[in-house]
């Protein structure tokens, strides 16, 4: 199962919504997958997918055999390289670009600065 971050998703999740034994059923048949903290990972898929199609695809392949070998050495030698993408849009960076999609935040009021203080003290 592929899940992103988001702290609702656990299996803790199962235990609130089905009785203990059904829970651990359910359990025991998923493994837990969870998508990147720090970027979107579709958007992660589609800068991979355009490495690809630059690396690899930039050229007219004559058959599907050969686009299949051709996408298995590129994917073989991503990987012996560790390729990695590195996520440089901050929320500033959004909320300049989208500020309607990415409002700055009300100040925060002095009850939630107290909570968030008594918070980072564990």
């Amino acid at each position: 199962m592929v899940l992103d971050n988001l702290s609702t998703h656990s299996a803790g999740a199962l235990y609130q919504s089905f009785p203990a034994d059904e829970a651990r059923r359910i359990l025991r048949r998923l493994e837990f997958h969870y998508v990147p903290k720090h970027a979107s990972w579709l958007n992660m898929v589609e800068i991979e997918i355009g490495v690809l199609a630059s690396q690899c695809l930039d050229r007219r392949i004559d058959s599907y055999g050969r686009l299949v070998a051709e996408v298995a050495a590129w994917e073989k030698r991503r990987n012996a390289e560790r390729a990695r993408i590195k996520w440089m849009f901050t929320t500033e960076k959004a909320r300049t670009k989208m500020g309607r999609a990415y409002p700055k935040p009300a100040v925060k009021s002095d009850r939630v600065q107290r909570v968030k203080t008594s918070v980072s003290r564990y």
